[in-house]
């Protein structure tokens, strides 16, 4: 039978984790030397290693600049970012922990995040260009269930990158994959943010 993207939500978040779930989650993968999802591979297992060292560094060098976190102070509408991500994913590594800072900065917001691959149906409602590229954040409204928008897998700048090197060399290098976290590095979640808080409902 069918499902509407409101079911599927509804359906989902029972099975959510908290932000602090989900690192916890992560640091246990580490330690047993394995990853998120269904298949498991050295290189996933080194992805995961990788992004738990990224997020802690993360956690601790994202800031929300005084004018941003006036505008996130003033949404009074009670939203749920319900991210649907992988431990392996490289983008999900400095983006989540923006998206951590924005909820942790008004209690009329509350992150919750899923596994792709445990949840299928409702990812194929929210593909980039036809594809299962996470992190995806989905904005829904906590009273109605509406779906008030979407973002990811990736801030604007790293998008024209991507599209940028794929124009021109047709598929990721494991070196741009390098620069790519560099630019994160050097960024420090600001476009993230920026962008993130762009699609926000304000009432």
């Amino acid at each position: 039978m069918y499902k509407t993207v409101q079911e599927l939500i509804k359906e989902s978040l029972p099975r959510t984790l908290s932000y602090g779930e989900y690192r916890a989650k992560v640091g246990e993968l580490v330690a047993e030397g394995k990853s998120t999802g269904p298949k498991q591979t050295e290189a996933l297992t080194n992805y995961t290693l990788l992004n738990d060292k990224r997020m802690k560094r993360f956690d601790k060098t994202v800031k929300v600049d005084t004018k941003s976190m006036a505008f996130i102070s003033a949404i009074t509408r009670k939203i749920t970012f319900l991210v649907l991500t992988e431990s392996w994913c490289g983008d999900a590594a400095p983006t989540l922990p923006v998206m951590n800072k924005i909820a942790d900065s008004n209690p009329n917001i509350s992150l919750k995040i899923l596994l792709r691959d445990e949840n299928l149906e409702l990812m194929s409602h929210f593909l980039t260009e036809g594809t299962l590229s996470i992190p995806k954040l989905i904005i829904i409204d906590e009273v109605t269930g509406e779906v008030l928008g979407d973002w990811g897998p990736r801030p604007s700048t790293a998008t024209e990158m991507v599209k940028e090197f794929k124009e021109s060399f047709g598929t990721l290098t494991p070196e741009f994959k390098q620069d790519l976290q560099v630019w994160y590095n050097k960024d420090k979640g600001v476009t993230t943010l920026k962008d993130i808080l762009a699609r926000l409902p304000l009432k």
